[in-house]
């Protein structure tokens, strides 16, 4: 055991007098030490009920011979931080949630762990340090909220951001507003359709490092509180086993999540995260397979903001095993990948059958025959960008109009809420990337403004910044090179025509070379946007989006 390094022997006496004064037997020094990682808060909606999944995992460790010991995690609550300096601390907490875990993981010499996140940045900054530490390890989320309900139809925090621009627009009253307000999120839970935490979520179940449900499971079933009994019992398996999740995160495993990402429509920030988790796991993910993956694998699902289906009628459907059964049929699918059952994705998912078509459909009836999500390439974004095709009107996979530039995402609000951005529009919101940020923010704000307003099937948005897994529409985020290191991006002029050509997967500046070029002389970097505390200390070390926006030493 790792933990007998603080456990036995004479030199480990004082250790131990710390251990009693936990009040911890000798009954349970004696046996594996299983570090539960708990992102609980009482911030985040998606984690108020972790304490309670907590419990459930420390119950199941200690039934199947281990001893549970609870440490924490940071969470932001992306919905709140939403449009304004917060959401500069989102995507940057990922990092310091995999930095401190790591730190308390190895400090204290855990000899599994069991990590319970939900949102956002936990899932994948959970994968981070789970991939870094190395020992055996099971997830499990708090699960997806339930679906708000307006008038008999089913609503999301997508529809409450979009519900703020349609009352700007004067379709909507405050009345209205309001009772979109206190209907829109009714339970505790990440929120209901497939934004990037319930994304996440649902991919750590294609990864193989959570049980069957992880993804999709509500937060207010008891099912819930059943699977984390089973993950804290299965983490004590897997250690007897010795299977650790870089056994798991293989190559072949991120195949098959970047695989399930296009099926499933997921957010784009998962082209931020999976690079990351990967890097992280000593697997390099070049982004530039998700359009060779893309291109062979059908688009099956359309949850919201994409269609009209939420995360509680994909677990009715049968779930993400369903969905990857389906999948496999195309023989897309590496079904040999170890998993944290103990079993291959092969053993996994067989006989998981799609109980409802509408929600899943068959690969005979896809929504498109390609993913949800491409990779774009061009004189503007020579080093790529992201669209989540699935979620983009038809009439908006080709669209050719005039720039609208903003160096920041409150001037572009300002302009689209005073009516200013008219249809056909392209709005460039730049140094809003890892960098220039600093932080690379959401612009749910702005894209659903878009919408709000009846602007979404005929208006655009480029940004070196990112885009809120409820975010719709043509919304082409994580523009490379960005504009603080003097991307592209950073050249664009007030009127410059913009081509976007999502279905050959390009993104031009209809400006000649010679042009830029002048106008690349003239360019002076921007000042930096904070210049103390933990968001310089980001700037300085964050790598481009198109690689995951990792943390690297300087150079």
């Amino acid at each position: 055991m790792k933990s007998d390094s603080v456990k036995k022997g004479m030199q480990q006496a004082p250790h131990r007098s710390l251990f009693h004064a936990l009040g911890m037997t000798e009954e349970e020094m004696d046996r594996p030490l299983v570090g539960i990682v708990s992102s609980f808060n009482e911030i985040v909606p998606g984690h108020m009920n972790l304490d309670k999944i907590v419990e459930a995992v420390k119950l199941g460790v200690a039934i199947a011979g281990g001893t549970p010991v609870v440490v924490p995690a940071i969470a932001v609550c992306d919905g709140i931080a939403m449009g304004h300096i917060g959401m500069k601390y989102s995507l940057v907490t990922r990092d310091l949630i995999a930095d401190s875990t790591e730190c308390l993981a190895k400090a204290h010499a855990f000899d599994a762990l069991v990590m319970v996140p939900n949102c956002d940045k936990n899932v994948p900054g959970l994968l981070m340090a789970a991939a870094r530490i190395n020992v055996p390890t099971v997830f499990v989320s708090g699960g997806p909220m339930l679906a708000g309900r307006v008038h008999g139809q089913k609503t999301s925090l997508s529809s409450m951001f979009e519900a703020v621009g349609a009352y700007t627009a004067g379709t909507m009253t405050e009345e209205d507003v309001k009772e979109f307000e206190c209907k829109a999120c009714p339970t505790c839970g990440s929120c209901s359709g497939m934004y990037t935490a319930n994304s996440m979520n649902c991919l750590t179940e294609v990864l193989g490092m959570g049980l069957k449900g992880n993804g999709t499971i509500p937060a207010v079933y008891s099912e819930r509180i059943a699977l984390a009994k089973h993950a804290g019992m299965q983490v004590m398996e897997m250690y007897r086993k010795n299977i650790c999740p870089r056994d798991i995160m293989t190559e072949k495993a991120f195949r098959n999540a970047l695989t399930m990402d296009m099926a499933l429509g997921c957010s784009t920030n998962s082209m931020l995260h999976l690079p990351a988790i990967a890097h992280e796991a000593g697997v390099e993910l070049n982004v530039d397979i998700a359009n060779e993956i893309s291109a062979k694998t059908p688009n099956l699902c359309h949850l919201a903001p994409a269609g009209h289906t939420y995360i509680e009628d994909l677990n009715e459907a049968g779930g993400i095993y369903a969905v990857m059964n389906e999948i496999s049929k195309l023989g897309l699918l590496n079904l040999d990948c170890m998993t944290v059952t103990g079993k291959t994705v092969g053993e996994n998912i067989k006989n998981c059958v799609n109980k409802n078509p509408e929600v899943i459909r068959p690969v005979e009836n896809p929504y498109s025959k390609t993913g949800g999500i491409a990779i774009l390439r061009g004189n503007l974004a020579p080093d790529s960008c992201v669209v989540k095709r699935s979620a983009v009107a038809p009439e908006m996979l080709k669209h050719e109009g005039p720039a609208r530039v903003f160096d920041c995402e409150e001037d572009a609000i300002a302009a689209i809420k005073g009516g200013k951005i008219v249809a056909g529009d392209v709005v460039v919101i730049r140094y809003e990337g890892p960098k220039g940020g600093p932080g690379m923010r959401e612009m749910l704000n702005p894209t659903s403004a878009i919408a709000g307003m009846g602007l979404g099937s005929t208006v655009a948005l480029i940004t070196d910044g990112r885009f809120s897994g409820a975010s719709r529409g043509a919304s082409i985020g994580h523009v490379c090179p960005e504009a603080a290191v003097g991307g592209p991006i950073a050249l664009v002029e007030e009127g410059d025509r913009i081509s976007i050509d999502i279905d050959n997967n390009r993104l031009d500046l209809l400006v000649s070379d010679e042009v830029l070029e002048e106008r690349r002389k003239q360019w002076k970097p921007r000042k930096p946007q904070v210049t103390d505390g933990y968001l310089a200390r980001y700037a300085a070390m964050a790598a481009p989006a198109c690689r995951g926006a990792i943390l690297e030493l300087p150079v």
